[in-house]
């Protein structure tokens, strides 16, 4: 339930509320501009200011990768405007799910909202990295936190936890369900995990990648024509050869189109493909080594697969529950205020 968890989890990442009190400077002061406001949740309004408060850790994360001249480059403009527009989103889910911790009755009592918050600042005061006090207050100031910032933003993630629970509370998962999708993953589940050394020669056309087929079937040398055929010239110049990936296809860091995959894992150690089609192009795939281990009992992993079905069934609550909330809202957003 990776959104529902990026919602409640407390960490360093620049998070922070400011509240801006009402001036009578015009609108091209800074301090008219943070006073812009650029969304509403039922009346309680959302200010440029309280959204750049926010994104003090994605400039400097900018500033170290492109400069501190980063605004003046197109492509970090881009991307702190992509995440100005996400942060504004966030904020208001965030703001609708504590208006409904108070309409439900969800918020917790003071004593025991202050116990969790003090547990999650223990834990994160007592990180290795933080037992100076120098590099904890660093670590702040990067981040645009004060203290009393900090234990603001997680007592607000407690009473959020509390909403997210009562929003997937009817949550649960049959044995057939586990036994289903237990029968259809079964890749996730091996001794260790399986790989696949792949190598694939990319043509633009399905005529184009009949005639490799056809030169290979005639025992052409596959890697020879990766080099003289494939458009895909970082492989090509290498035979073809793509590397190893895991067979369940799950390392997002290293994941192969579907498609592409599902045609590479039918074939046998040293086998070649008829031509696959993707997104990219008409492929000829080569398999050049494979790694198959048994599958674990369903008894080992069951309450591995019953982990994996409840995290998803509880975001898709999550998520229809929320879209339902906000419909019913009134919600307005105006994120091409935010520069």
């Amino acid at each position: 339930m990776k959104n529902v968890k990026k919602i409640v989890a407390i960490a360093i990442i620049g998070i922070i509320t400011v509240a801006f009190s009402g001036c009578n400077m015009i609108e091209k002061t800074q301090a008219g501009i943070n006073n812009t406001v650029v969304a509403s949740v039922n009346g309680e309004k959302i200010t440029v200011g309280e959204v750049e408060a926010r994104m003090k850790g994605t400039e400097n994360q900018l500033k170290q990768q492109y400069g501190s001249n980063y605004a003046s480059n197109s492509t970090a403009a881009d991307q702190l405007k992509q995440a100005k527009t996400q942060m504004l989103e966030e904020m208001v889910t965030e703001d609708l799910l504590l208006q409904k911790a108070k309409t439900l009755k969800l918020v917790p009592s003071d004593s025991a909202i202050n116990a969790e918050v003090k547990k999650q600042y223990d834990s994160l005061r007592s990180q290795d990295q933080y037992k100076k006090d120098s590099d904890w207050k660093a670590a702040l100031t990067q981040n645009g936190f004060t203290e009393e910032a900090l234990k603001a933003q997680m007592r607000n993630s407690v009473i959020i936890a509390k909403v997210t629970d009562y929003m997937t509370k009817n949550v649960s998962v049959t044995d057939k369900q586990i036994q289903d999708y237990y029968n259809s993953n079964q890749l996730k589940y091996t001794e260790q995990p399986n790989t696949i050394d792949i190598a694939h020669i990319l043509v633009k056309t399905e005529a184009e990648a009949k005639d490799i087929k056809a030169q290979l079937d005639k025992g052409a040398d596959f890697a020879s024509l990766a080099k003289q055929k494939s458009t895909d010239t970082t492989s090509g110049a290498a035979g073809g050869e793509l590397g190893t990936y895991n067979q369940a296809n799950d390392d997002q860091s290293k994941q192969l189109d579907a498609t592409f995959m599902t045609a590479a894992l039918a074939l046998k150690v040293g086998q070649i493909s008829a031509p696959v089609q993707t997104q990219y192009g008409w492929h000829i795939i080569k398999c050049v080594d494979r790694k198959d281990y048994p599958v674990k009992k369903l008894d080992d992993v069951k309450a591995q697969v019953k982990d994996t079905l409840l995290s998803q069934a509880k975001q898709d609550a999550y998520q229809k529950t929320l879209d339902k909330w906000k419909k019913a809202a009134d919600i307005k957003e105006e994120a091409d205020k935010l520069s």
